[in-house]
């Protein structure tokens, strides 16, 4: 079976290598540009899937657009198929979709049709759900909408971090990627269409949704810094200026909301309108990330402060 691989951040590494070490051809990766990194922007940075394909000596395909009659003629010359997408970061169109003789499937990290859309994991982390998993599925032109060929399930701990759990649904997405392909190739693949009904939604992250309202309950608030840890931290705002949040855990003390009750080698607890939570390191803007104690020796915050 000769797959082409579409996926662009480090969540796709595991499946490419997964494909590789099973023995599968990969009949290329297609990904996105290499993008200008360091503060000059003068170095160009190639996603992690590039770096694995030039070594295996697999075609790179890098296009800014993945349409047009030339980007189509080229990937129908790698004669896929079938096309797995992880993460690719682009809507494909109807006609890229349907190109393989076994068209495409995705590998999408939660239990479909909850939590369609870009940011799935995250989304999980802070709507407090007990699971999510990996579902791999027929692609269509509809948003994550295609019916189930298969999922797998794991509880997410209360303490797991988005950058956590992400780690383990990219390994789990790999296992579970080539029992798919096993069962396609068999004809033993049973396709279940999504229930519409139950579908949720986890869109694209933008910087309104990580801000934390002090007002809200402990529990939902350490939920939120979660799921934005590492990346892209959840935001307050202190009387030296903003700063990202990392680590939350469960904590006690009573307090006006958001205000710093302890600062110790622990970290920082702060009140939360009901309960509170303790910090184990911030991000101060323009800075380093640093423990809540560095960051107070440096008159960035003190004890009795409120945070906002």
């Amino acid at each position: 079976m000769r797959v082409l691989f579409w996926g662009t951040p480090d969540f796709a590494t595991p499946a490419l290598r997964a494909l590789i070490g099973e023995g599968f051809e990969v009949a290329g990766v297609v990904t996105q540009p290499d993008r200008p990194v360091g503060r000059s922007r003068s170095r160009l940075e190639p996603p992690p899937v590039k770096r694995i394909a030039l070594a295996e000596s697999v075609p790179v395909l890098q296009p800014d657009r993945p349409r047009g009659d030339e980007f189509v003629a080229e990937i129908a010359a790698l004669h896929p198929d079938i096309s797995v997408v992880v993460a690719y970061g682009h809507i494909l169109s109807s006609e890229v979709i349907a190109l393989p003789r076994l068209g495409t499937i995705n590998i999408h990290a939660s239990l479909l049709p909850l939590l369609r859309g870009a940011a799935p994991i995250q989304a999980a982390i802070r709507e407090g759900h007990p699971e999510t998993g990996i579902t791999i599925m027929r692609m269509v032109k509809a948003l994550d909408a295609g019916p189930s060929i298969l999922q797998v399930r794991t509880p997410i701990p209360d303490d797991e971090t988005s950058g956590e759990l992400q780690l383990r649904l990219a390994e789990m997405g790999a296992l579970a990627l080539i029992e798919a392909l096993a069962l396609l190739d068999l004809g033993r693949a049973v396709e279940t269409p999504q229930d519409e009904s139950l579908a949720t939604y986890a869109p694209k992250i933008d910087r309104s949704m990580t801000v934390v309202d002090w007002s809200a309950d402990a529990t939902e608030i350490g939920r939120l810094i979660r799921a934005y840890d590492p990346r892209p931290g959840a935001l307050t705002h202190a009387s030296s200026g903003e700063v990202k949040l990392f680590g939350a855990r469960m904590s006690v003390g009573t307090g006006a909301p958001g205000e710093v009750l302890a600062i110790d080698e622990r970290g920082m607890t702060v009140a939360c309108g009901t309960g509170a939570v303790r910090i184990t390191s911030v991000h101060p803007a323009g800075k380093r990330r640093v423990a809540p104690q560095e960051w107070a020796r440096g008159r960035g915050v003190h004890q009795g402060e409120r945070l906002f």
